[in-house]
């Protein structure tokens, strides 16, 4: 189609990432897929039914942001539209999260985005187009117990989404963050499993308690939060902005 888009989705290979990378493709955008299993990365490109690449990657080593970028643009020029999607979440008591733990959560969540956008935003601004989402988290706006490290890490994120808004918005490039609450996804069947082996509750009651979190009794869909994510790309008027997909656990 005439206006297609180069796209990079980052934790591509399952979950959100994944619902995200087909929406994008359904709408006849090009997409390339990183992440760091190349298995989920090629089960995601059967279903997008348009062009990818799959480009396996842990963006938390030295170079791999900028070798992901490059042949991106090797195959089909700059990256237009930007969703950083990949995370990870970890939980445990404040005196008990370890430096190597902490580095972790800022690594994944925080500074490889940063280093997405740091690699996208030049070509963006000399076309005078970009649309770069991250995936947030209710956590990017409020603290909970037990999960520190994720915490300021997603906090972090909005932060580096306002200020990079603030300095590209006359550029014609929008930055936002989608923040939902918990979505039902693989990362979070792994909560549940941290959740349940700590305290005792059964898998089962500890997904209940999860769900009553939200006050709509149950977890946020990915399609939900592919939902917001194509609202950001669509809408040039809405940048700076993180966008709560939580059921109504934050009104704001």
């Amino acid at each position: 189609m005439a206006d297609s888009k180069t796209c990079l989705v980052t934790g591509a290979g399952r979950g959100i990432g994944r619902t995200v990378a087909v929406r994008l493709a359904a709408a006849g955008h090009r997409v390339a897929l990183t992440a760091r299993s190349g298995d989920e990365l090629t089960a995601t490109a059967a279903v997008c039914g348009s062009e990818t690449l799959v480009l396996p990657a842990d963006l938390t080593r030295e170079g791999a942001v900028e070798s992901v970028f490059a042949r991106v643009e090797d195959a089909w020029g700059p990256v237009e539209i930007l969703v950083a999607n990949a995370g990870a979440a970890s939980s445990a008591p404040l005196p008990k999260i370890t430096d190597a733990e902490w580095q972790r959560m800022l690594d994944i969540n925080l500074t490889a985005p940063f280093r997405c956008l740091r690699r996208a935003v030049p070509a963006m601004k000399q076309r005078g187009y970009g649309r770069i989402i991250v995936i947030g988290s209710i956590a990017s706006k409020r603290g909970e117990p037990y999960i520190a490290a994720y915490t300021a890490a997603k906090h972090g994120v909005l932060g580096l989404v306002r200020a990079a808004a603030a300095e590209l918005a006359g550029a014609g490039v929008t930055v936002n963050a989608v923040c939902p609450a918990y979505v039902d996804t693989p990362m979070t069947d792994a909560s549940v499993s941290g959740i349940a082996s700590r305290t005792g509750r059964s898998e089962e009651e500890t997904r209940e308690f999860l769900e009553r979190k939200q006050p709509i009794g149950r977890l946020i869909t990915v399609d939900e939060v592919a939902d917001a994510v194509w609202f950001c790309v669509e809408n040039a008027g809405v940048t700076g902005q993180g966008i709560n997909v939580d059921g109504g656990a934050m009104q704001s």
